[in-house]
């Protein structure tokens, strides 16, 4: 069976009221509609930090800083395309990361195509994907 291996690189990001900064993912997606950690695909050669902060400017405009790296994450699913069944294993990075410059603006003709900053409260109004729910286990514990 085919194999696909993806390596991506997230941020956490908080703001000074406590809330964490999220991007919703567009119809280019599997799960369009469900919001997710700001980060992606490393490209080849790329650091994973500066795969992280790239990002993150791509798919808010903001420019961060990585503080420290929280954890590495390893997801493998059966998945399915035009080509038929195969085998999907992400590894995915996730960073603590601080903000330098907060102009938030949203991400046009991408994965994502909204970015906005959500309470602990305001988390049940919205569906997470695995990797929003993970960032959310850091900020406000298990829910």
């Amino acid at each position: 069976m085919r194999q696909h291996q993806r390596i991506a690189a997230y941020n956490v990001v908080v703001d000074e009221q406590g809330q964490l900064l999220l991007v919703r993912l567009s119809d280019l997606t599997e799960a369009p509609g469900s919001w997710t950690l700001p980060g992606g695909g490393i490209d080849f050669g790329e650091h994973p930090e500066h795969g992280a902060i790239r990002e993150l400017h791509e798919e808010t405009g903001l420019h961060g800083r990585i503080v420290e790296l929280l954890t590495v994450d390893s997801y493998h699913r059966p998945s399915r395309d035009d080509d038929g069944d195969y085998e999907y294993h992400a590894i995915r990075i996730v960073y603590r990361t601080e903000i330098e410059r907060a102009d938030l603006v949203h991400e046009a003709d991408g994965s994502t195509d909204m970015a906005q900053w959500f309470s602990f409260e305001e988390l049940d109004e919205i569906t997470l994907v695995p990797m929003g729910a993970l960032g959310a286990a850091y900020v406000f514990g298990e829910r």
